[in-house]
């Protein structure tokens, strides 16, 4: 399997690409000026990270009037999809084990730990 193009490995790398790219967050065209607002950035940090994602095939754009409507493309987020697939596995394995002494924790807050005030049973 390919490695993901340089460009998609950037544009990945960003959170607020990120999110702007992730499917479902934005199922129709939306304007430029309504993901600014959303996120809390500045217009122009909105503009770079648009063109990074429109530069790396993420969305696409269109022109309405006096507003350009950006829209989420489906196939490189596949393409990403499928190169992470071979990290999954790992990535389960250790988020179960990291979820497990997470609730293990809340429960020794919640009831008390089974071990004494040493640290010792």
């Amino acid at each position: 399997m390919s490695p993901i193009p340089r460009g998609r490995r950037r544009c990945a790398s960003t959170r607020t690409a990120t999110h702007a790219a992730t499917p479902g967050r934005t199922p129709t065209p939306t304007p430029e000026d309504d993901h600014w607002k959303k996120f809390g950035i500045t217009q122009p940090a909105v503009s770079q990270h648009l063109r990074v994602l429109r530069e790396s095939g993420f969305v696409s754009v269109r022109p309405e009037g006096t507003r350009r409507l950006y829209s989420v493309e489906p196939a490189p987020l596949r393409e990403v999809d499928l190169w992470l697939d071979r990290f999954r596995a790992h990535w389960e394995e250790r988020l179960d084990a990291l979820a497990t002494e997470v609730a293990r924790g809340k429960r020794e807050r919640r009831g008390g730990s089974a071990r004494g005030a040493t640290g010792q049973e």
